[in-house]
């Protein structure tokens, strides 16, 4: 009984209109006013990829990406766990994935380009330095 002699429910009942409400919802809907739950994991792991993979082409992405693809593969094992954050967690795995093939990519372009170029290194002159390259990229 409340201060006005009306007697009232005890606190773990639960009323007919949240009863309502809870049949309403969808069956992995969470009640009004309660924070969605979230996977840090993911969001970390699709940030690393993303970036990653926009700045694989001057060689920091590489350890990015790798650093994405390790987090984006346990975030998947989390996201199976508590089903949240699955969408994220592919993306960083995919961004990862494609940033550490471009990184690769660019390396073996370098390592090609410094390698038919290795005898251009020590111009006198920036001018002689493109004649030089352009001499030995067109096999003469």
């Amino acid at each position: 009984m409340n201060a006005q002699g009306i007697e009232t429910p005890p606190h773990d009942t639960v009323s007919a209109q949240d009863e309502a409400v809870r049949s309403q919802m969808a069956p992995n809907a969470m009640a009004p006013g309660l924070a969605a739950p979230k996977n840090g994991l993911a969001t970390a792991a699709m940030t690393l990829g993303i970036t990653g993979l926009c700045t694989s082409v001057v060689f920091v992405g590489g350890p990015l990406a790798v650093m994405g693809l390790i987090l984006g593969i346990a975030a998947l094992m989390a996201a199976k766990r508590t089903g949240v954050g699955r969408g994220k967690a592919v993306t960083a795995v995919v961004a990862s994935s494609l940033a550490i093939v471009v990184s690769g990519l660019v390396t073996v372009f370098v390592i090609w380009y410094a390698n038919e170029t290795q005898e251009c290194y020590e111009p006198d002159s920036f001018h002689q330095y493109t004649q030089c390259v352009r001499e030995h990229l067109n096999g003469n």
